[in-house]
């Protein structure tokens, strides 16, 4: 008996797209799998359209003046027009950016590398935020380019599904993900912004600038943006990707470039047992590399009694440029549920997360150290404080150290 694999479909029609991935994910995504496409069809049928919604939606809200205290503002068009096209092209650049590292990580979680179908991930799971991006037309209505949020979720479900990860892997490869997408967004939305900014006051104060020279705060709500910690870090991921780029071309890497530590170095860093009394038992460490770019992992498990918690360590190396561009950027969250609460925000200069589930006794605790690495604890029938004495007990100003070593 012959078997043969059916054909792949071609894609509907971008409306039809549309409302399937918004209205029912799921049974879109088991389309889309199946779909025959390429990287331009992807982009050229899809991506640059919908892109061009926040886009255009910001040059015709620059068209409004910006008032404060009585005293009206008119924008340069020219100005407003570089800053929509450049947001543009770099969120595009931002989504070829973003399936590469979607791409890259598979492997790691035991995913199957597949750049067309890493893209198809990004490209339909951005759906939702594109059409967000239409509410930049009014700045008093910029709030609800909250809803652009729920890309996240479709990427979630998309991602596991697209790149074949096992589902005890699914979660992690996809926070992963979605936190380098974050980083890599945001910088691009800080570049297209300062671009606008400037064209408040005419092109040709744009041309009179000293980019050499970058300094001072930017408050936007309740979020500041150090504008000279943004830009040091641009030119630290300018030289990351410049020794990734040597990397993938055989030659050697040019001096300072980052490297991971090994993953058993991270492994030493998990202690036997943690501070509350919980004992390890799993330990395992790993790391990868390819196209340029590496990072290293160390994962424990914890358990008294009922309670679990999960402690990980993992090094960004080269990549964690890109994370100190988030942390140029002073994101402050205070959000109370039902049961529980979640909070960003920096700790001791370090961008901190933390989520907690009082009913559940479930809940998450991460800390980026050294725009490098990420501690993270994780677990179940535990207290907030169980999780907070497990990240301490990696030792973070030691683990800030080896950043610098």
């Amino acid at each position: 008996m012959t078997v043969v694999n059916p054909a792949p479909t071609s894609a509907p029609s971008l409306i039809a797209r549309v409302q399937g991935i918004l209205m029912s994910p799921a049974a879109e995504w088991d389309k889309i799998e199946g779909e025959a496409a390429t990287p331009q069809s992807l982009f050229t049928g899809y991506a640059c359209i919908l892109a061009a919604i926040p886009a255009v939606a910001q040059i015709i809200g620059g068209l409004f003046p910006v008032c404060i205290l009585g005293v009206c503002v008119h924008r340069s068009l020219i100005g407003v027009v570089v800053g929509a096209v450049l947001f543009y092209v770099l969120s595009l650049v931002g989504v070829f950016v973003t399936g590469l590292i979607i791409d890259e990580l598979a492997p790691s979680f035991g995913g199957t590398k597949n750049r067309v179908q890493a893209l198809k991930v990004v490209v339909y799971g951005w759906t939702a935020a594109w059409l967000a991006g239409i509410f930049a037309i009014l700045p008093m209505l910029s709030i609800l380019g909250i809803v652009g949020l729920y890309s996240f979720y479709l990427i979630y479900l998309g991602l596991p599904k697209m790149m074949k990860a096992p589902q005890d892997k699914a979660l992690g490869y996809t926070v992963v993900s979605l936190i380098l997408a974050f980083i890599v967004y945001v910088v691009i939305a800080a570049i297209a912004s300062t671009v606008a900014a400037a064209g408040m006051f005419g092109a040709g104060g744009l041309a009179a600038a000293d980019a050499s020279h970058v300094s001072g705060t930017v408050h936007v709500g309740g979020t500041t943006v150090d504008l000279g910690q943004l830009d040091q870090a641009a030119k630290a991921a300018q030289a990351s990707a410049a020794a990734m780029q040597a990397q993938v071309n055989g030659q050697p890497a040019p001096a300072g470039a980052v490297h991971a530590l090994p993953a058993d170095t991270l492994k030493s860093l998990l202690p036997d047992a943690l501070p509350s009394g919980f004992a390890r038992t799993e330990v395992s460490a790993s790391s990868a590399g390819a196209a340029g770019v590496g990072g290293s992992n160390a994962q424990g498990v914890y358990t008294k009694g009922d309670g679990r918690i999960t402690l990980e360590v993992t090094d960004l190396a080269a990549m964690g440029a890109l994370a100190a561009m988030g942390g140029a950027i002073n994101v402050q969250s205070d959000r109370e549920t039902a049961t529980g609460y979640e909070k960003v925000g920096k700790v001791d200069g370090r961008l901190t997360t933390e989520s907690f589930d009082n009913q559940a006794k479930s809940g998450k605790y991460s800390v980026v150290v050294a725009n490098r690495f990420v501690v993270d604890a994780e677990g179940s029938g535990v207290a907030i404080d169980d999780l907070k004495a497990a990240v301490s007990s990696v030792g973070i100003d030691k683990l800030e150290g080896m950043a610098h070593a």
